[in-house]
Parts: structure tokens; sequence; C-alpha cells
């Protein structure tokens, strides 16, 4: 252990004298230059030889030299100022920023409320009323319900049938016509592989994000599948005024003693009635923080029984309210699935790892490429059948034993040297979207690859980039070793470019 010790001292003594060298010599070189006596002692040695030309001399050396020492204590003073200034000026533009953002939240709150009230309070509207005195009249009749949409929906499904479903259709064969449907009816081209991964991944989570930069078709995306599966999706476009889930399904106004529903809302409480496939598109959903608005979604779809899935709308129960509005709750429909869009740019919020962890985010980051594609008609696919078919895959399909210990082999290689851990969530995730992802016609290492690549690696985003810088090649290296070279794609590209931005 000496010998360690000694190797280490004696290697490293050259880099440490070399820097107490360099301060000395700095140090040796200021005081020479500012050593007053010295020049004094100059002066003395050569004064007696020094005709009246030579004192004239010295006079000029000396105001010379003055003037050099004060030019250099000015460039220092100024110097110093000139950090100070920088540094208030800077907080103070930061604080401008931050107080201007402020005002502009408030001025988008306000106009929000604003819009609210002048909806309650427009006689035009159809639901206020007022009296002689000016006072808003309550206009709900006797037995009337305060949710007029909701209500609409109980009447149109007392005689409503089913068209048949299609119950025989594989994922496989989902994805290639989906696919082919989109081309041939809408005009819209995908990869093959995104839209594998697009289906696997209703298996494993409730909330899909589709991210990338703009003009890529993810908006498209969702809405052509809402149309593949005969049942259009519901669009709501995420406002940055967006503070609860109020915007998401309404509220309650006082003033005329009605709901007003959101077409969310609507959407989802017809979606109890049917077995279809429901489609609620948040588009531009980081346009406001995403916790604002469905932080309550989030936690309730984490729950493991359908039956806790409920949502309260309204504090209390009337007679009048409709029939599967509860005590004023409703429960949340297992038949709809949330996709959300995302674009990364300065007038957006960062998603934070509470919202990804939940979610399976899918890059978007190329526009598909026209082709000849068969005309291809939309099918009735009821949701379940198809949450039948996505679970079916874990028992067809199951992650192999060789990959989950390769896969946690390397949780703990990140563990040791990013302290980093995947967490029962993401393990879950994996054994339920690998599975749909092959029977959607991909294979096994692939699927792993993209879901460790945006689950897992995603995080080191968070990390000291510098701490990690050197252990970037390593973890490449371990990847190659453990499941092949190569194998892991996405998570290599992920690393190589981490690497350029350090």
């Amino acid at each position: 252990m000496s010998g360690n010790n000694d190797f280490f001292l004696k290697f490293m003594e050259p880099f440490f004298s070399g820097i107490i060298n360099l301060f000395k010599e700095i140090g040796l070189s200021l005081f020479q230059i500012f050593n007053v006596l010295n020049y004094i002692e100059v002066i003395k040695e050569y004064y007696k030889d020094i005709t009246g030309a030579g004192i004239v001399m010295i006079v000029l050396a000396s105001l010379s030299l003055l003037l050099l020492f004060g030019l250099f204590f000015f460039l220092i003073y100024r110097l110093i100022v000139g950090y100070f200034k920088y540094r208030h000026r800077a907080s103070h533009q930061q604080a401008l920023v931050e107080e201007i953002d402020n005002l502009n939240n408030e001025v988008i709150k306000l106009k929000s409320e604003n819009q609210k009230y002048l909806a309650m309070s427009d006689p035009e509207n159809g639901e206020v009323e007022y009296d002689e005195n000016g006072n808003i009249v309550n206009k709900l009749k006797e037995g009337e319900s305060r949710f007029f949409k909701l209500s609409q929906v109980d009447e149109s499904m007392e005689n409503y049938e089913p068209e048949p479903y299609d119950a025989s259709i594989t994922l496989s064969e989902l994805c290639d016509r989906f696919l082919n449907f989109a081309a041939s009816e809408m005009g819209l081209y995908y990869n093959i592989n995104l839209i594998r991964l697009f289906i696997a991944s209703f298996a494993s989570n409730r909330l899909i994000i589709l991210q990338g930069i703009s003009g890529t078709g993810k908006t498209s995306l969702a809405y052509a599948f809402g149309n593949f599966v005969k049942n259009d999706a519901v669009i709501a476009p995420v406002q940055p005024s967006w503070r609860d889930s109020s915007e998401l399904f309404g509220y309650f106004n006082e003033f005329t003693k009605r709901f007003n529903e959101t077409e969310v809302l609507t959407k989802m409480y017809e979606a109890r009635y049917k077995d279809n496939i429901y489609i609620t598109l948040l588009d531009e959903m980081n346009i406001s923080r995403v916790e604002y608005y469905f932080a309550e979604m989030l936690s309730i779809l984490e729950l493991p029984s359908a039956e806790e899935w409920i949502i309260d709308l309204v504090p209390n129960a009337w007679e009048s309210d409709p029939k599967l509005v509860e005590n004023g709750r409703l429960k949340i429909p297992t038949n709809m699935w949330y996709i959300g869009t995302i674009n990364n740019d300065d007038s957006t919020f960062m998603i934070t790892d509470k919202v990804y962890d939940r979610a399976m985010p899918i890059n978007i980051d190329e526009k598909g490429r026209p082709f000849e594609a068969p005309k291809t008609e939309a099918i009735n696919l009821s949701s379940t059948y198809f949450s039948t078919i996505l679970k079916q895959a874990q028992t067809d399909y199951p992650v192999s034993q060789e990959n989950l210990d390769k896969i946690s082999l390397m949780d703990d290689y990140v563990i040791e040297k990013f302290r980093l851990a995947f967490g029962n969530r993401i393990v879950k995730q994996l054994k339920e979207f690998v599975p749909a992802y092959v029977a959607c016609g991909g294979e096994e290492i692939v699927a792993i690859d993209y879901l460790i690549a945006h689950k897992i690696l995603r995080k080191f985003d968070q990390l000291n980039l510098a701490y990690i810088r050197n252990e970037i090649d390593g973890f490449i290296d371990f990847l190659n070793k453990t499941f092949g070279e190569g194998a892991m794609k996405e998570c290599i590209a992920y690393l190589e470019r981490l690497k350029k931005t350090i």
C-alpha cells in the first residue's frame, strides 16, 4: 500500500511543484514591479554622478513610473467596478424578466376569468336571464339536469346498438392496416417502426407523449388513429392559462346553477356507454405546466384498480344528475387513452420526471416519405378486444429471461457509475411494452433499446455532465459487450449525442 502512495506522490510531484512555482514567480514578479525601495536605491546610486540633464531624466522617469502605477491600479479598479455593474445589471434584468413573466401570467389568468364571467352574465347565450331588478334568474326548471350535455348523452344512448366489432385482427395486421389507411385515405405517411411503437405504447401507459420538431405529424398521428378505429379523437388545445383540472373537465357555475361541461368530459361520459377506443388529444400539452391541469389524472390512472379511477365533479348530488354521475363523481372510462403532443422551444415548459415516468414518450423527428399504399378501410375495433390482444402478447411473447438478466446487470452498472436506478414502474412498463411491440411485428431487442433510451437514459440530462463524461465511453462498451455489438442503437446514439454537449 505504501508503494502505491509513494508512486502517486512521485508521479504528481512535477504537476504540483509546477503550480507552486508558478504562483511563486507571479508573486515575486509583482513584488519586484511594485517594490518602490528598489527604484529609490537606483536613484541614490546614480544621483551624485548625474548632471542637470540627468536630474530632469530622473524626474521624468519617476513621473512615468507613477503614471504606469496609476494606470495599472485604474485598470484594476475599472475591472472590479465593471464586474459588479455587470452582476447588478444581469440580476436586475433577470428580475425584470421574471416580473414581466409573472405579469403576463396574471394577465392571462385575468382574461380567462373575465371570459368565464362574461359567459355567465351574457343574456344572449341562452344560459342567463335577468329579473326586473337586474338580478340573475336561475333558469333550471324542476327536474332539469345541471349537466346539459351529459344528460343529452343519456338520452342518445337509450336505444344505442353498437355495430359489429372486428374480433379477429392481430396486432401485426393492425399496424400494417393503420399504416396503409393513413397513407391511402388521409395522405399521411409514417414509418412502420413508428406505428409499432405507437400501438405497443397502449399496452403500458394511459398517457402517450408524441414529441419532436414541428411539422412531423404528431397531431395527425393521433387524429388518424381515431379515424382508423371509427371514433374521432377529441382534441383539447392546451392554453397557457390552464391552471387546474377544471380546464379539462369544466366547472360548476354558481350563478346559473349549471355545470359547464367540456368536450373532453362529454366524451369521457360517452365512453362509459360504449366499447369503442377513445382518444383524447392534448395538443401542445406543455404550453402550460402539465402538473397544473393533469396531475390529478396522472395520480388516478396509476391506481391498480380501475374501480378507483374516479374524479369529483361537484360536491353534492341532485336527483336530476345524469345516470352515470354518482354523488357528484364520475368514473374515468377504461377505454380512453390520452395522447399529448409537445414541442421543445422557448415558449413551452419542460416535462418533468413525474410526467415522463408515467407516460410513454415517442420521438417523431422526421417526416415520413410517401409510398404507394393499397386502399384500406377503417375498422370497428372494440376496446375490450384491443386490450385483450395487448394483454395476450405478454403470454405469447414474454421478455426473455436472458434479456431480463442483462437488463438487471445494466441496472447495477448504472447505479454504480451514475447513481441512477430504474424503479419498479419502468420494469413493469418494460414487461408490458416489449411483448406488445414484438406482437406488432418488431424485434425484442429493438423495443428494449428504445424504452431504455427514452425512459432511463433520458435522466442523464439532469446529471452533472462534466461528472459523467469519463463514464460514457465505458458505458457504451458495456452495452456492446452485454447486449451485442451495435444492438443498442438508440442508447448508443443518445450517449454519443450527450458526449457532444459536454
